[in-house]
């Protein structure tokens, strides 16, 4: 005998690609269209080992635009790497996101750790989505962890660490 149809849908697979969404948007008009489409595929990759799903809007911004915001929303002078603002109510899934990341901080950033300037682009996405999924930063206890979770997704994704470049044990600066 056939069983009864259950009277409420499956709840959606995180997994199932019409629940995941990503819109990026470049500003700077530096990035390039290929630069786009690796940061929005390793984007979907990053939430799919997370097991987020939902959308999470990324602006790519430079120094000027990132600074009014960091001052605006943070009270801060000047420009820094992202600003992630979770727009759900309970903190709950699926995740609502926006992200603004910056591109001139991300050239500075990826010159000095020795990277490609999508890698650090998407360091800044994937410090977004963690911060939205529970992790801080805010001493130094919880900035080694987050570093760390950072890196193990970073290199699951198949592009590397970028604090523990392999020459670090234990804590994280």
């Amino acid at each position: 005998m056939d069983e009864p149809e259950s009277s409420q849908p499956e709840p959606p697979s995180p997994s199932d690609s019409a629940e995941r969404d990503v819109p990026i948007v470049d500003s700077t008009g530096r990035v390039g269209a290929a630069g786009i489409a690796w940061l929005h595929g390793r984007t979907l990759a990053a939430m799919d080992s997370l097991g987020a799903y939902g959308e999470v809007r990324v602006r790519v911004v430079r120094d000027d635009e990132m600074a009014i915001a960091h001052e605006r929303w943070k009270d801060t002078p000047g420009t820094t790497d992202v600003l992630t603002f979770d727009l759900r109510e309970s903190g709950e899934a699926p995740l609502d996101t926006d992200v603004l990341i910056c591109l001139d901080e991300g050239e500075r950033q990826a010159a000095a750790r020795g990277h490609d300037v999508r890698v650090e682009l998407l360091l800044y996405v994937v410090h977004a989505m963690l911060h939205c999924l529970g992790h801080d930063d805010c001493d130094e206890a919880s900035a080694a962890t987050m570093h760390r979770a950072e890196d193990d997704l970073l290199r699951e994704l198949g592009v590397g660490a970028v604090f523990d470049r392999g020459q670090l044990t234990g804590d994280h600066a």
